[in-house]
This record gives structure tokens, sequence and C-alpha cells, in this order.
């Protein structure tokens, strides 16, 4: 064989096999934003109060805690593509259960279900990208899981439309909202049944003492070249690593946890999902238009929302998480001052879209996929699972918080009087500019390098 067939890899392989790993984030967004649609039908149906309204809608989140709890653990002993899989099943049983409540309990709990599917997928996709893919490719693939996350809510914003248009309110409210949810079972089943055409993440295999099974997987992904060096570097990192939990504890592994977990709850408390989850409900409370010109507005923002992502994707490995993530944190601030703004002086119309659209457009092109990338990235092999649970974990405890808080702030009397509707985009602006500051002094550069570089540059930190 040549050197030339040595060093050649199988883009449309490697491709081919993160599409798949990705379905579990479009499942992760679409089971997340099916909510946006459903919300408002959902709270006339079971007569809900603003807390109750925050609870129906965030009690997936206490699900994604348990998720991101359990899959660390799960995709450590069993594999990643074996966790992915029980992801799978437990949005279909969600997707059938939120369809067919006769009680908003029983609607919870099927959504905690739900929520623990997203959970594990949420971190276990794009563990497993980052773990099969090079390093000069791996921040672009890494990527390709928050388009799908952001797909998953385009196609749902879509599929709620579409269902909101085929009667009147009363039958949304009786009937329209049921199939929103239900809508759930295609995608979940297709992740399920393609999960048998892709092999297990090679870095697992080599922990598990699978070694001929990890080379031919990396081999087919970047040569016989690229394999034989990936398996050194991943056998010499492991060689150095404890099996205790408790590794992520030493002086070493103290700050890159600090830092993954304060990234993951920034994430969230800048108030993305404030926007996605409520969207139709803010564009309502904006215009004197009715619910569904709204849901074809929250449509259009899921189309930035992939635009820019997309933009993200072909630019992470050239410009670097670090310049990213800081663009995207002050074009946050400034779009969400200025909603905030607006609504204090009672502008509505398509200036508000605009204002939402900028915010979205800012956090796809930046804070959302990067984060992920950043977090695939900054744990030692051994315990990525498990580092990573912690980080989501911090991540779903956050959006719960946020998701929960937003009616209660939204529809409180004395700051509607005070703000009409703009305080809580205020209270998300601010955490824009601790976003921006934590990036700028904490966060280091990852670009380029392998995920066992990454891990040395903590160890001579430490040192």
């Amino acid at each position: 064989m040549s050197d030339g067939s040595k060093n050649r890899g199988s883009l449309s392989y490697l491709i081919r096999i993160c599409v798949v790993a990705t379905l579990g984030g479009l499942l992760f967004g679409y089971d997340t934003a099916v909510i946006a649609g459903a919300i408002g039908f959902l709270q006339r149906h079971f007569e809900l109060s603003a807390a109750l309204k925050g609870w129906a809608a965030a009690s997936a989140l206490v699900g994604c805690v348990l998720g991101a709890m359990m899959a660390g653990p799960v995709s450590d002993r069993f594999g990643r593509r074996s966790a992915l899989m029980a992801a799978a099943v437990l949005f279909l049983v969600s997707a059938i259960g939120t369809a067919f409540p006769g009680t908003l309990m029983q609607f919870v709990i099927f959504r905690i279900i739900g929520g623990i599917g997203v959970g594990a997928a949420s971190m276990t996709s794009p563990m497993y990208i980052a773990e099969v893919s090079p390093a000069h490719l791996r921040g672009r693939m890494v990527s390709l899981n928050q388009m799908a996350i952001v797909t998953g809510m385009l196609i749902v914003y879509f599929v709620n439309y579409h269902i909101a248009g085929q009667g009147d309110e009363a039958w949304n409210v009786a009937t329209g909202w049921r199939w929103m949810f239900g809508s759930e079972s295609l995608p979940a089943i297709s992740l399920f049944l393609l999960l048998f055409i892709v092999p297990e993440s090679p870095r697992w295999l080599i922990e598990k003492g699978q070694s001929d099974k990890a080379r031919s997987v990396l081999a087919r992904v970047g040569g016989e070249t690229h394999a034989e060096s990936e398996m050194a570097e991943i056998e010499a990192a492991i060689a150095q690593e404890s099996e205790s939990l408790s590794q992520l504890f030493t002086p070493q592994m103290r700050v890159v946890l600090l830092i993954g977990v304060a990234l993951a709850v920034l994430q969230q408390v800048t108030g993305i999902n404030v926007i996605l989850y409520y969207a139709p409900e803010i564009l309502k409370n904006f215009s004197e238009t009715g619910m569904n010109v709204a849901l074809l507005q929250t449509v259009v923002v899921g189309a930035v929302n992939m635009l820019f992502t997309l933009l993200a994707i072909w630019t992470v490995d050239k410009t670097g998480r670090k310049p990213l993530m800081l663009i995207g944190a002050a074009g946050m601030c400034v779009s969400l001052i200025a909603i905030g703004v607006s609504a204090c002086m009672h502008a509505v119309g398509i200036w508000m879209l605009i204002c939402m659209m900028a915010y979205i457009a800012c956090f796809a092109m930046s804070v959302g996929p990067v984060t992920w990338v950043i977090l695939s990235e900054i744990f030692p092999t051994k315990i990525r699972g498990r580092a990573m649970a912690i980080a989501t974990l911090s991540l779903w405890v956050a959006n719960f918080i946020v998701s929960q808080t937003f009616p209660m702030m939204d529809e409180n009397t004395l700051l509607v009087e005070t703000f009409n509707h703009g305080f809580p985009f205020f209270v998300y602006a601010a955490f824009c500019v601790v976003l921006f500051l934590f990036v700028k002094k904490l966060v280091p550069e990852t670009k380029g390098k392998t995920l066992e570089e990454i891990e040395k540059i903590w160890n001579q930190a430490a040192k």
C-alpha cells in the first residue's frame, strides 16, 4: 500500500457516522422546542397560572438534569452508541405519552421522561463526534450537532405552524397541541434504527481493550497513519489517568472543571431558551397579531438560527473558539438591551422581531455551537463521560431556573407596569457581560489541538 493511501481516510464515512450521531441533537432540539408552539394552547387547556405555565415548559428540564447525571456513567460503561440508543427509546415513550395525557401531572411525567433522553443526547452526541473526528475537523464536526439541534427546532416550528393551521383556536386548545408532541415519534424511531449502522467510539473501545476495532474505525476515518498516531496518543493518555472521578478535583482538573461548568451555565442564563421556548408568546405580546402569525414569525427566528449556525460551522476551525465567543456575547448583549428598551417604549411589530433575530444570529454563530465544542474537548478521555455529565447537568439546572422564572417575571404585575415585559431581557443582558469577561480572562484557545494535547495543557498549567 502506498504512503498516500495510508494517509487517506474517508471523509464521507466520517460525515455519515457523525450525521447519525447528530440525530440525537436533532431530537434534542425537537423535544425542547415543541413546547414553543404548544404552551399557549396547553395553558388554556389545563387553565394554568404563570407558575404552572413555567412548570409545564420547564418540567422536561428536570428530566434533562437526570439524563445528564445518568448518561455519563452509562456511556462510560456501555458505550456512547448504547447511551444514544437508550435516549432514542425515551424520546419515543415521551412523544406518545405527552400526546395523550389526561391531567397536567401525566403530561409532566412524560415530559420528564423525554427530558432524560434530551439530557443524555445533549452530552453523548457531541462527545461521540469529538472522539471519532480528527483534530483538524473536530470543531466543524461537533458544530454539526448544534446544526442538528437548530434543525430540529426549525422543523418543529414548521410542524407546529402546520398543525395549528388545521383547526380553529378551540380545536388547538383541545387537540392540536397533542399532535405537536406526538409528531416526535418519527425522528425518535429513525435515530434508534440508524444507530445500528455506526461504530462505537474508538476512544471508548481502546479503554475497554478492543484496540483492533478502534484501529479499524480510526483508519477508516483518517487513514492508517492517522490511526496509528491516534492510537498511541489515546493509549498514553489513558495510561496516565486514574479510574476515579476524584481526578476531576485534582489541581490540574479543578480549573478545567470550573471552566466547563461556568460556560455551560452562562450559555443558558443569557436567555437563549426563553427565546426558543416562548418565542410565539413573546411575539404575540409585542404585536397585535394572533397566534398563527406569531408561530410563523417563530419559523423565521428558527431559520436565522440555522443560517448562522452554518456560519459557525465554517468558521470555528478557522477563526477559533475564543474570538467567536467574544463577538457573540457582545452582540447578544446589545440585542437583549434593544429588546428590553423596545418593550419599555411599547415598540411593537417588526422591530421586535428584528431585535430577536439579531440576538439569535449572535448566539447561533458563537455561544450556541462553540460552547459544546469546548465542552467536548477539554476533559481527559478516561473520565470524559462523567466530566461532561457534570457540565451538562449544570447547563440543564440553569436552563430549568431560567425557563421556570421567565413567565413569573414576564407576567408579574409590578414588573409589567414598570417595564412592559422588558425586565427579563435586561437580566439576560447583564449575564452576557459576565460571559464576555469570563471567556476573555479564563478560556484558552483549543483550535487545532488534539484531545491529548489539550489535556497536556492542563497538566502543564498545574505544574
